[in-house]
């Protein structure tokens, strides 16, 4: 063991295949040890510490005991047990933020993906940068702070150049009272000299979603291209982190494979980082398969119901408490909302995932990567989020502050983070309701933000943040932040 050093595995060893199986079948065996349960349970309750709660979070075999359990009453302990870990680590926020689709230009052969290099009907565009701008201005125009750049794999459409290019010109477009303040990347696997250009660049979280952790099933969904390479974009997380890009964001596309072998596989993902560089995964995201262009998501085999999506939720949340988690418009205004207290910290709202899709809002299905479930206004979204008891927020104060991988865990795990973000989503939310919001959501907006400034544990955090919250309505703002 002297010689062990995570850095230097390879993803078949982090990702062991025989690992999982073991796992679940562990968990098989377990899932009705009631004992193992209820330890594995209080294992993970959050605990009082002395600036906030802290929660010490699970192995990927104690989460998959949970996951596989079919007893109805500890089910709903794990429902209430992921609850309370939300409420005590994220409070009552979430995030909001929208994908911007550069290009759907791509040479990879995905077979769950319309933007597939085979596909002949559909249509394949690349966003100027000039178009870049206008989709922007449409972005900031419904509140937008906070972008998820995506974009297919093209070497000769989309070099890394032209990339890094759009990201330049997201930043510099001011409209208004509008800006977008922080830009995640959702591109495909690169080099490490790569990622530092898009570390310079300033971008917030690196995403990249595995599809699948079962190589010989990654094998067959990836048969061409150069994502076929399972071992280069399964390390890709290694080499982000590596040039200097400290939040990551993992992700599997549920459906394509077993549920429970994914779920070990992500965490397994999520405790190798966490070994390799000290820092686990910033976000995990769970999107579900989703019809689109020439894809029938029904003749994939490993389809959860909203049921299974709900308990994976939660056993996320449970076995890694301090990572965001994200949710899409993939899925519906329903699902959304039963999941939301089980572990959701982030939502997309009012997305188009089409190229030039904010600009041309009657088009979108033209380059559509997949049918949007959720077509709400963003005002709609925000209106429903606060009737639901979510405080919506646009903040993006840690990345510009530079609260970012171990040094914005280390505030989580202290429970010293609520004093930052509580605030500066109430003032986020502010700025919206001042600049975006319609007449009913502003009314309730602001009776909210009213009754969630008492929340604020520390005296001198609140009265800063009563200042600042009547100077932005005052309009007299100098991106106030904690």
């Amino acid at each position: 063991m002297s010689n062990y050093n995570p850095k230097s595995m390879k993803a078949e060893e982090f990702i062991s295949h025989e690992e999982i199986l073991k796992t679940i079948e562990y968990a098989e065996k377990n899932k009705r040890n009631v004992e193992l349960i209820d330890s594995i349970l209080e294992k993970a309750r959050p605990k009082q510490g002395e600036f906030g709660f802290h929660c010490e979070g699970l192995s990927h075999r104690e989460a998959s005991v949970l996951l596989a359990c079919d007893i109805p009453e500890k089910i709903e302990k794990m429902y209430s047990l992921a609850k309370e870990i939300k409420k005590a680590l994220y409070g009552n926020r979430i995030v909001l933020f929208a994908p911007l689709y550069l290009s759907n230009y791509c040479i990879n052969s995905c077979v769950y993906c319309p933007y597939h290099t085979q596909n002949k009907s559909i249509c394949r565009k690349k966003l100027t940068q000039e178009e870049i701008r206008d989709e922007v201005i449409a972005l900031q125009d419904m509140g937008h702070k906070r972008l998820a750049l995506e974009a297919g794999e093209h070497p000769k459409m989309n070099p890394i150049e032209y990339i890094l290019e759009s990201i330049k010109t997201i930043y510099s477009v001011h409209h208004k009272n509008g800006a977008i303040r922080r830009v995640n990347v959702n591109i495909a696997a690169t080099t490490v000299e790569n990622y530092k250009k898009l570390k310079e660049a300033g971008i917030g979280t690196y995403i990249l979603f595995q599809e699948t952790y079962h190589k010989e099933s990654y094998k067959k969904l990836h048969p061409a291209g150069p994502k076929s390479d399972y071992a280069y974009h399964t390390e890709a997380m290694d080499r982000a982190m590596e040039a200097g890009i400290d939040d990551v964001g993992l992700g599997v596309l549920f459906g394509l494979e077993g549920y429970k072998y994914e779920f070990a596989g992500l965490l397994m993902h999520a405790e190798h980082l966490e070994a390799a560089f000290g820092v686990g995964p910033h976000t995990i995201s769970v999107p579900r398969i989703k019809r689109a262009a020439d894809i029938d998501p029904t003749v994939f085999d490993n389809g959860i119901d909203d049921e299974t999506f709900a308990k994976i939720i939660a056993c996320i949340r449970i076995a890694v408490p301090y990572t965001g988690m994200i949710m899409s418009t993939r899925e519906s205004e329903n699902v959304r909302s039963r999941v939301l207290e089980l572990g959701i910290s982030q939502i997309s709202g009012a997305s188009r995932t089409s190229v030039g899709g904010y600009t041309e809002p009657l088009r979108p299905h033209e380059t559509e990567q997949f049918d949007v479930s959720d077509q709400r206004t963003l005002d709609e979204v925000v209106y429903w989020l606060m009737t639901l008891g979510h405080i919506p927020s646009f903040c993006t104060a840690c990345y510009i502050e530079g609260r970012t991988g171990d040094r914005f865990m280390s505030l989580c795990k202290t429970g010293q983070i609520l004093n930052c973000c509580h605030p500066n989503a109430l003032m986020t939310l502010t700025e919206y309701l001042v600049d975006y919001a319609s007449e009913k959501t502003k009314k309730l907006g602001f009776e909210i933000i009213e009754k969630e400034l008492s929340r604020i544990p520390k005296d001198k955090v609140r009265d800063i943040a009563k200042r600042n919250i009547e100077e932005i309505k005052n309009d007299n703002r100098r991106n106030f932040r904690f």
